[in-house]
């Protein structure tokens, strides 16, 4: 594709609001939100942490960032995952989702501190690169609950929008989205799902994420935490469409290990099954 590529077209633990933020081995700051049984969960007004400017600060932040841009854009691991959203089928799933619709928006949840943590910085790095090359992405929303002001600036440098309420994962896709959610944990997805729970809604979401498959297979092996938080996931499998993400390099193994592009499309005569949690 081109540099502006095109679809076609039909002519730590810390405790914030209701998110738990909790510190795993590999670098990354990773969400884990309260389970609530309603997708109509309230939301909550948010402002970033940390408010007092750091000029020099924010400006070496920047500077890390494109850094960070250029090496993942360098990369065979760059090229490999342009390889897989440039296969036919991937392009056909992401021209089924799109509709009659030019763009849509993508939603990035749960990215962790680009300041601290390399990871994240690969995660956002690859969350741009895809907005630059691909014409068919629209505006990027962007939510942590540990952001800091100053890394909210820095994501509005680059063409980010940083949201004002935490959603809690419970955006309804009303219209085609992109869900850019990797390595979140697994009541994130869940939240997602089980607000979309509706066959419309469900084909208007693509999602790049943990792989459904790997949760299916801990499932299987009786791990209760899984199959307690994994409702909706589980239920899903029976009609998304998972493509694996190959990681051919172990400087992106921690950003992108077990991530699939998921996509839903249950026949609009489905009737979706009843899922606890």
């Amino acid at each position: 594709m081109a540099a502006s590529a095109k679809l076609p077209v039909p002519d730590k633990h810390t405790k914030n609001e209701e998110w738990t933020v909790v510190l795993p081995r590999r670098g990354k700051r990773r969400i884990c939100s309260r389970r609530n049984s309603t997708p109509e969960a309230k939301q909550q007004p948010w402002v970033p942490t940390e408010l007092e400017s750091d000029p020099d600060r924010e400006l070496k932040l920047r500077q890390k960032m494109e850094i960070c841009i250029k090496k993942v854009e360098s990369s065979q691991f760059y090229h490999n995952f342009l390889e897989l959203v440039e296969n036919p089928d991937i392009l056909n799933s992401f021209h089924k989702v799109l509709g009659l619709e030019l763009e849509m928006p993508m939603v990035i949840y749960g990215i962790g501190s680009i300041e601290s943590y390399e990871t994240p910085r690969f995660q956002l790095s690859l969350a741009i690169l895809m907005k630059r090359k691909f014409n068919w992405i629209g505006d990027v929303e962007v939510f942590d609950p540990i952001l800091s002001a100053m890394e909210s600036r820095v994501l509005e440098s680059l063409g980010c929008s940083v949201l004002s309420v935490n959603e809690q994962g419970r955006r309804r896709a009303t219209k085609p989205t992109l869900f850019y959610m990797p390595h979140c944990e697994a009541e994130l997805y869940n939240n997602l799902l089980q607000a979309n729970w509706e066959l419309e809604l469900l084909n208007h979401i693509v999602l790049f994420g943990n792989s459904f498959e790997m949760y299916e297979f801990l499932s299987e092996i009786k791990n209760s935490f899984i199959v307690d938080s994994t409702g909706h996931i589980l239920a899903a499998r029976k009609f998304a469409d998972e493509h694996v993400l190959k990681i051919a390099s172990d400087d992106y193994f921690a950003a992108f290990h077990d991530s699939s592009w998921h996509f839903f499309s249950p026949a609009l005569d489905t009737e979706l099954p009843l899922v606890k949690n």
